[in-house]
């Protein structure tokens, strides 16, 4: 299916809405490649660089659909929590005996954002989430100091994939009792010799929160970049625009 409703703009850029924004390194992305961009996050998020909204995401866009605010959105992007399928998880949850209690929050995000009409993507780390894998993308495939492979269903618009790189080497760190070098840092946890905060900025782009926490969760903006140019110069959707 591919996207056919009007590009909405807000002072000549389009709006993007970023649900569970955490402290925003998608946002940084999209606002890169030319969206005005507004956050919604449970927690609070101080550290954000754009206007947002502390609020559970699915009650707003349920709010947004209801009352036909969503219309001015162009697109919208969902990062819903991934504990229940992510990779590390799973294997954590089998290899200890422990239940699964995780809420998978994906499938509700989806019934809502096909509610909505917008075109949207939903990312998710590597693992089990229940999503279809329209995009895959790896730092390498930027330059990043990072790996952080990520996989994007994209609702309502189509791009091609890209091509995934050959790595440079290993992931830096402890492995089994074994240190490892590499030319890529683990943005993840804290032990092992797990990437100090200011290697985890560098390696992401990001300099705008130094609050570990925020840095393991977040995304490198180079990987939003890409798909936002990629939605705004889309056959779909090039040359539909909306006063």
């Amino acid at each position: 299916m591919t996207h056919t409703v009007p590009i909405r703009r807000d002072a000549d850029r389009p709006v993007l809405l970023d649900l569970f924004c955490c402290a925003g390194g998608a946002a940084m992305g999209y606002h890169r490649a030319g969206f005005t961009v507004t956050g919604v996050d449970i927690a609070p998020r101080p550290n954000y660089p754009f206007p947002h909204r502390q609020a559970d995401a699915l009650d707003v866009l349920a709010e947004l659909i209801a009352s036909g605010e969503i219309e001015r959105y162009a697109m919208v992007h969902a990062s819903p929590p991934c504990q229940k399928g992510c990779a590390l998880t799973v294997g954590t949850n089998t290899s200890r005996g422990w239940g699964n209690e995780h809420v998978d929050l994906v499938a509700p995000t989806r019934d809502l954002l096909d509610a909505s009409g917008l075109a949207y993507v939903i990312e998710q780390p590597n693992g089990r989430a229940a999503i279809r894998k329209d995009l895959s993308l790896c730092g390498e495939m930027f330059g990043l100091g990072v790996l952080r492979h990520r996989n994007f269903e994209l609702g309502g618009w189509s791009t091609n994939r890209p091509a995934h790189r050959k790595h440079r080497g290993r992931v830096r760190g402890w492995r089994h009792g074994r240190y490892f070098d590499g030319p890529y840092v683990a943005a993840y946890g804290s032990g092992g010799g797990k990437a100090t905060v200011p290697e985890m900025q560098q390696a992401m782009g990001i300099d705008w929160t130094d609050v570990r926490e925020e840095l393991t969760e977040a995304i490198p903006p180079t990987f939003t970049e890409w798909i936002g140019h990629a939605f705004l110069t889309s056959a779909s959707v090039r040359g539909a625009v909306a006063a």
